[in-house]
């Protein structure tokens, strides 16, 4: 396994125009040839390091794009507006009418939605299935299957796909593994896996601010030139560009993306074994008790830990709802959607960021309306906030007082 993305997005250096540490801003909507034969050219895809226009591409979108790419290790990336837009460009790169596509059960509720709902209006299907089981994924691939789609640690439920397993059952089917490696940056390379496309939210950890929406997508040179493409190139028709000031933005903070994640994850295996030894029903793939353990330690990137993420279930969304109310109250996090922020981000899955998922195919699911969703921060001082979320269970009756706490 290759770990030095770190290292590869650390020596990414780009200059100012006037010799600044950070790359200057194109604050340009559209860009001047010195030839029309030039301009010719480039609308025909035949020219590199030309700009046409921003919905194209911009210098600040490619210097992020660079780095992304170094993220993965993949030959290239772009840039989208949004972790949907990169998300909806690939499917309807990939796809034409009449296809199908074999899925996760248990991914972000948008991309549920848009493979289940919207997809219908082009003759799109979908198999959702239990990821984990290899035997269903190979079962579920059909002559009109054009990919197989995972997210590397599931939303919200924190399952480990196996990315090597699936990119052999891809590869012998001759269709692409694009998997959603959100949750999981730095800690799991999806692409040296084995994934052929590898698409992020960067709103999430990359960004880590919770200032803007943007997403990308990692895969080889020809794709991504393609879905650029100005006639069939569904990032550059759908228009899901992102804007420059944001791409730049975003550039600046993953050069601490390494300090974050470690923090991140270490903040987040202390809170989970402490909560375990409580007795609560929390789901981490850094504990011995998730199902994906050994899968995790096998394909993860040890420096980085587990990840930030983890579950708790505290029975009911009444509780659920309390408790979350009760550590907003006491300053300990918020309760919002989105993850990878600096402060602690807590929401009942089953009635936000999965409510797309019909109550019955949740409970199918094991998704409970008393899970929440924890996205942990970089707290400094992780063993007093893990004190102070004790109390407010305490509380609430969701754990019995204990008389002294070390």
């Amino acid at each position: 396994m290759d770990y030095k993305a770190a290292e590869r997005i650390q020596d990414l250096q780009y200059f100012g125009e006037f010799g600044g540490v950070n790359p200057s801003i194109s604050d340009s909507s559209t860009y001047t040839f010195l030839t029309a034969k030039t301009m010719f050219d480039t609308f025909e895809g035949n020219t590199e390091g030309c700009y046409l226009y921003s919905r194209h591409s911009s210098p600040s979108n490619l210097y992020l794009g660079e780095a992304m790419a170094q993220l993965e290790g993949t030959e290239s990336a772009n840039v989208f507006a949004s972790g949907m837009g990169a998300i909806s460009a690939v499917i309807m790169q990939l796809c034409d009418s009449g296809d199908h596509i074999v899925c996760s059960r248990t991914i972000y509720g948008g991309t549920y939605a848009f493979l289940k709902n919207f997809l219908k209006k082009f003759n799109i299907t979908t198999s959702f299935l239990d990821i984990t089981d290899l035997d269903a994924v190979t079962r579920a691939i059909t002559p009109k299957t054009k990919m197989i789609y995972c997210e590397a640690i599931s939303n919200p439920l924190l399952e480990v796909a196996d990315i090597a397993s699936l990119s052999k059952i891809a590869k012998k089917h001759d269709i692409p593994l694009v998997v959603d490696n959100t949750f999981s940056p730095l800690n799991i390379g999806a692409a040296q896996l084995g994934a052929d496309i590898v698409v992020h939210s960067l709103t999430k950890f990359i960004n880590g601010s919770s200032d803007c929406v943007a997403g990308a997508v990692c895969g080889t040179k020809d794709f991504c030139l393609g879905l650029k493409d100005v006639n069939n190139g569904a990032g550059m028709l759908f228009g899901s560009t992102l804007d420059s000031l944001r791409a730049a933005s975003i550039l600046k903070n993953m050069r601490t993306l390494h300090i974050r994640i470690k923090k991140h994850s270490e903040n987040a295996h202390y809170l989970a074994e402490q909560f375990e030894k409580d007795g609560l029903k929390v789901v981490y793939p850094g504990l011995e008790s998730h199902p994906g353990h050994e899968l995790m330690k096998k394909q993860m990137n040890p420096e980085y830990g587990f990840g930030g993420m983890l579950t708790l279930d505290v029975g009911s969304l009444d509780q659920a709802n309390a408790l979350m109310e009760l550590m907003q109250k006491e300053k300990l996090g918020y309760l919002a959607v989105s993850l990878g922020f600096y402060k602690t981000l807590f929401s009942a899955s089953g009635t936000s960021t999965s409510s797309e998922i019909p109550e019955e195919e949740q409970k199918q699911l094991g998704l409970s309306q008393g899970l929440i969703r924890f996205s942990i921060g970089l707290d400094n001082d992780i063993h007093k906030t893990y004190l102070s979320m004790r109390h407010c269970m305490e509380t609430l009756g969701i754990l019995s007082p204990v008389s002294a706490l070390v």
